[in-house]
């Protein structure tokens, strides 16, 4: 097995985007299913059952994040990177063949459990390969992966669905993810680990509260991400009066300076040798920032708000690489993935949660009520941070 310093920069940066285009491929099996929504009602089914035939995929994610978390720290990352991607392929190509929507939702559930592979494993590509002096910026590259796979979701399932029906429109992510296991089996190699017989075997959740407390944070911190991603395109619409393609357009802008923030926190934490401290800092940030837009939302300021809705969208993402990083060096060689698949779907959880919760607060308080909610419970995840025990080494 090769060593770190035994593999060029070229290959890192290789396996790097190798891994930002499987789990890419991930957002856009997951994530791109709920396009489909307008051409399932326009043949008759009705919004509810779409729904949760659209869900499946996430349902898929989210009970397998673990479990791939394991196999990971079991079998290595090169297998779980061709395997996982492999279930998407197989079961996006099933479900277009299908006829039947509950074999259809049924294998959408599979394409989600396939999608969850990527998540541990691009991570532990880019721990074990990248030198701590520059994990932090290959990390935040990493997690432009989900902006960029909602992004071609978005551009290619609803105009492929109108074009040519639904089961071409399902062969997008399969398709994708089969590229995706093709790259990864020839070009993806597992990082160096240390002997089994070292202490990195031993459980780091145990007696340490470090990696729960993480967990905790990214969890109250995805609440202010999920308003602003779930709501903001209806604020602009319904309080502000703008148009639906206006409102839009600023939307996908504010997702390309998220993936921006990500990048640029990472480097952040890169340059003074700490994960824990920019995650401090990006929680205090999004606290005040989502204050600030509730305040005008709520006095209808908007030539404060526009700028502010900007703001939080970059802030409140900019914590995900962070902590994601931090995880994965806190957890070690043989713990990172299952550490990973537990952050992984807290995150799920909480974001799955956020639509009908705050969609009720909207209802009954308004939006600016959401958006102040939101910074409240930003503000419980600030003294949860934990204090950084050593510094990030630099080489």
């Amino acid at each position: 097995m090769a060593t770190v310093t035994q593999v060029r920069d070229v290959r890192r940066w290789s396996m790097l985007g190798l891994g930002v285009f499987a789990q890419a491929s991930s957002a856009v099996f997951v994530h791109g299913v709920p396009f489909l929504l307008p051409a399932l009602t326009d043949r008759g089914m009705s919004l509810p059952t779409a729904g949760v035939l659209v869900a499946m995929p996430t349902v898929g994610l989210v009970c397998t994040l673990i479990a791939w978390g394991y196999v990971v720290d079991r079998i290595g990352e090169h297998k779980v990177l061709v395997g996982g991607p492999l279930v998407m392929l197989a079961a996006g190509c099933a479900a277009a063949a299908t006829t039947n929507d509950i074999a259809l939702g049924a294998l959408l559930f599979f394409g989600g459990v396939g999608a969850a592979s990527t998540n541990g494993a691009s991570g532990r590509v880019i721990v074990g390969w990248f030198p701590p002096r520059r994990r932090g910026l290959a990390m935040g590259i990493r997690q432009t992966a989900q902006p960029l796979g909602v992004g071609i979701a978005a551009l290619a399932i609803p105009a492929v669905a109108a074009a040519h029906g639904i089961s071409a429109a399902v062969l997008v992510p399969a398709l994708m993810a089969g590229f995706a296991a093709v790259g990864c089996h020839f070009g993806i190699i597992d990082p160096p680990r240390p002997d089994a017989k070292s202490v990195d075997r031993v459980n780091p959740y145990r007696g340490d509260s470090t990696l729960w407390r993480i967990h905790a944070v990214s969890v109250l911190l995805c609440v202010p991400q999920g308003v602003v991603w779930t709501f903001a395109l209806l604020w602009l619409h319904r309080d502000i009066g703008w148009s639906l393609p206006a409102a839009g357009a600023l939307v996908t802008v504010t997702q390309l300076l998220g993936a921006g923030g990500r990048i640029g926190a990472g480097a952040w934490s890169d340059h003074v040798g700490s994960r824990l401290g920019p995650l401090r800092t990006v929680a205090v940030a999004a606290v005040i920032c989502m204050a600030a837009l509730g305040l005008a939302a709520w006095s209808s300021w908007w030539w404060a708000a526009i700028p502010l809705l900007i703001a939080a969208s970059v802030i409140t993402v900019s914590d995900n690489g962070l902590a994601f990083t931090a995880v994965a060096e806190i957890a070690g060689p043989y713990w990172s993935g299952r550490g990973l698949g537990v952050q992984n779907t807290g995150q799920n959880l909480a974001m799955a949660a956020i639509p009908p919760a705050f969609g009720a607060l909207i209802t009954v308080g308004g939006f600016p009520a959401a958006y102040l909610a939101a910074a409240a419970l930003a503000t419980v995840a600030i003294p949860l941070v934990p204090s950084d025990r050593t510094k990030t080494p630099r080489e």
